[in-house]
């Protein structure tokens, strides 16, 4: 009996020892090292990716209020110049966002465009349904309506958008709203596209295009972003929070916290 408690004195201990790392595995520092764009529009690094892959967020209008960016019709963001980061295909588009507008639509929270050709996909609200955000993408190739989807009519919550590209040659997409599955089982549809360096920009407010302009339009504040190389699952999107990811700089030599925003 004795030699019986011993053994599960040493499971136990065992099982609490891997707890701390079991929580981590969903929380906020998930797939840290898969992280390819990072945006707080903080003040000091309000144009700034903390992961230094992208260039510096050129305001078409758009501007940056207490540590969010402000767009709305008309008014929107685009990163100028060569992306240095490594290739992205298997990937999550994440914003946390609130509405001050919800009749300006068509546009996008996040958006990544290939500089090369059309080929994006991005975070659209109510182009093919009223009030429905839907994974956009060239000619629709990688969209479909989310079943059942979430219908945002409120104005000034701050919510987080989430959507995921997994697959090699066909997409699988799933969308998420504040962590919760709003696309079912999620679809499978059109090719996968590969980003690659010299080849990509961010967008925020249109759905897609360039300097020049393009379609759809925002009216809101987006208080974060971030682009992952890989294809999160629900649990680990629920663990992220706003605010809460430690950032290696770009130089690999120091780390800083990003601030947590609570207004």
């Amino acid at each position: 009996m004795k030699r019986l408690l011993n053994c599960f004195s040493i499971i136990s201990l065992s099982i609490l020892a891997l707890c701390p790392l079991l929580s981590l595995a969903a929380g906020p520092d998930v797939h840290k090292d898969k992280l390819v764009g990072h945006w707080t529009f903080e003040k000091g690094e309000e144009l700034k990716d903390l992961t230094g892959n992208f260039p510096d967020i050129k305001l078409m209008g758009a501007e940056i209020v207490k540590g969010a960016l402000d767009v709305d019709a008309g008014k929107w963001a685009i990163t100028v110049g060569d992306y240095k980061g490594p290739d992205i295909k298997e990937k999550t588009l994440m914003s946390w966002f609130s509405f001050q507008n919800n009749a300006v639509i068509k546009g996008s929270i996040l958006c990544i465009d290939k500089i090369s050709g059309d080929h994006f996909d991005s975070i659209v609200y109510a182009e093919r349904q009223p009030n429905q955000w839907m994974a956009g993408s060239s000619f629709f190739r990688r969209t479909d309506d989310f079943k059942p989807g979430h219908k945002d009519t409120t104005k000034g919550e701050k919510f987080m958008m989430a959507i995921t590209y997994k697959g090699d040659k066909t997409a699988t997409v799933m969308g998420y709203r504040n962590g919760k599955n709003i696309s079912g089982k999620g679809y499978e549809k059109g090719p996968m596209v590969t980003w690659e360096k010299d080849d990509a920009e961010a967008i925020w407010g249109k759905r897609h295009g360039s300097v020049g302009g393009g379609p759809g339009d925002l009216d809101g504040l987006i208080y974060e972003s971030r682009i992952y190389g890989v294809a999160l699952t629900e649990e680990e999107i629920k663990g992220l929070k706003e605010g809460s990811l430690s950032v290696e700089s770009h130089d690999k030599l120091t780390t800083k916290w990003s601030i947590i925003k609570s207004y």
